[in-house]
């Protein structure tokens, strides 16, 4: 009587572990791939230093369940033991999804820069950063991303849309700003390190590169070293338009079930042949 079980819970972990390779919703978006980076230089594996630096890291993760910016400094025994650290998620998350955006970066970070002294990743939601020299409210324009969509041409009412909002954005307050003209949907943010004369002067000089490298482009993103501005002219809306990873995470998610659909076919067949083996045997056995 126990062999014509075994099936059935075959199915059913088979099944458990389908769905448990599928993305969460709630995170397809916000902790997407944007860009990252890390130092030449290496540390020595269980030196102080990576004791350290698991100290630093485990604190970004506790941090981000309840506060959107942090920075931290872990002092070691001599000057080559420290280590600086900052994680900022953006200003319109969430709690819960900010901890959860720092914990992906976190561990993004331990796999693209393993054995290094510094690295920095930036998702769709959040940013982080450390490193064994301190840049801790140090002001850097250096330009990490560029990209810029197709042209527009001349389309003078949607570039006059896009001038509106990258200025308005220019002018706002605040590390994390918002701004929309017609279809045109803008978003800037500032690392919270930075002063706000710092700020301001950061997002100008990136709102001038996006100006200048992206022309008649229909959307442009320019990341700085501590600061970044994104604008779009679609029929989306701003919260959309930053997550606009969401489409290739949508594709995922159909491969992720055509996949699944599949193995679950295959399990079914094999039960179905292995209940007609059972059967079969058993008549012989008869």
């Amino acid at each position: 009587m126990a062999r014509p079980r075994l099936p059935s819970l075959f199915f059913l972990l088979s099944l458990l572990l389908a769905f448990s390779l599928l993305p969460s919703p709630a995170l397809s978006g916000i902790d997407s791939f944007i860009y990252g980076g890390c130092s030449q230089l290496k540390y020595t594996p269980a030196s102080a230093y990576e004791t350290n630096l698991n100290s630093l890291l485990t604190s970004l993760v506790n941090s981000a369940s309840y506060s959107t910016y942090n920075n931290f400094t872990i002092v070691g025994s001599s000057s080559q033991d420290v280590v600086y650290g900052l994680y900022q998620c953006r200003g319109d998350l969430s709690m819960p999804d900010c901890s959860q955006c720092v914990a992906s970066a976190v561990r993004q970070l331990g796999v693209l820069c393993m054995g290094s002294c510094g690295g920095a990743l930036q998702l769709q939601g959040c940013f982080a950063k450390y490193d064994n020299t301190t840049f801790l409210g140090v002001e850097d324009k250096t330009v990490v991303l560029k990209k810029c969509g197709a042209s527009i041409g001349y389309n003078s009412d949607t570039l006059s849309r896009r001038d509106a909002v990258l200025a308005g954005l220019s002018s706002g307050g605040g590390t994390y700003r918002v701004g929309g003209s017609g279809n045109v949907q803008g978003v800037a943010q500032c690392v919270g390190d930075l002063s706000p004369s710092e700020c301001q002067g950061c997002l100008s000089q990136a709102i001038g590169r996006l100006r200048t490298d992206c022309g008649t482009a229909a959307s442009g993103d320019m990341f700085l070293a501590k600061c970044y501005v994104r604008y779009s002219s679609s029929s989306v809306g701003i919260g959309d338009y930053y997550s606009k990873a969401d489409n290739d995470s949508s594709d995922e998610v159909g491969k992720t079930l055509a996949i699944i659909i599949g193995l679950l076919a295959g399990v079914a067949l094999i039960i179905v042949f292995a209940s007609f083996l059972s059967r079969l045997c058993g008549d012989k056995g008869k």
